[in-house]
């Protein structure tokens, strides 16, 4: 594979360092070489957290330039469409899952939230592809990285990287403890 940049992105406490692990490990297993670092941010306020992983040869440091991402895997969908705008190369892939996390501003007026379909729009504006993720009744919010993450697999977002490579990670990568709810999780996902 050709060197591919999967950018990350959402809301400090949604898992975005689970999610990165998972699919660091995921394309690790399918034999490509992954260079990643985090961004943290704001974490601890709900603040925006990224990552940057770079998959594939040829890769010789860890972040993506802006407008270079083959791919954005959102957990929130404010964050994926400012990753859409300015990470999205023409012609790339967003994967998110759609919950909203409305910062200060948007409650006080000032900011326009925006829609599913302002999303999709910026997405289709640069050729891309897009997958909204939604499940009812997760168990526990945090889990929407686990959700999201059968859709890549599903997809093949990553080539190579599919839901039974992602589960494989998954399992090596959750505490025991909390292995059986986030596997229940993945399988709703891959059903819906």
């Amino acid at each position: 594979m050709n060197a591919m940049n999967v950018y990350l992105c959402g809301v400090g406490g949604q898992g975005i360092g689970l999610l990165a692990e998972v699919l660091t490990q995921a394309c690790l297993a399918a034999g490509y070489p992954v260079h990643g670092c985090d961004t943290h941010g704001l974490a601890q306020r709900h603040g925006t957290v990224v990552s940057h992983l770079r998959i594939g040869g040829n890769v010789f440091t860890p972040r993506i330039t802006p407008g270079t991402a083959d791919a954005v895997i959102g957990l929130e969908r404010l964050e994926a469409l400012r990753a859409a705008e300015r990470m999205l190369k023409p012609g790339g892939s967003v994967a998110y899952y759609d919950t909203v996390y409305q910062p200060v501003h948007v409650r006080l007026g000032l900011f326009h939230y925006p829609t599913a379909e302002d999303l999709a729009r910026v997405v289709k504006e640069r050729g891309g592809r897009l997958e909204r993720v939604y499940l009812d009744d997760l168990p526990d919010p945090r889990m929407q990285n686990v959700a999201l993450l059968a859709r890549v697999g599903q997809k093949q977002i990553i080539p190579g990287v599919d839901s039974a490579v992602i589960e494989r990670a998954l399992r090596d990568g959750v505490p025991p403890k909390a292995l059986e709810a986030n596997l229940e999780v993945l399988r709703r996902a891959l059903a819906a």
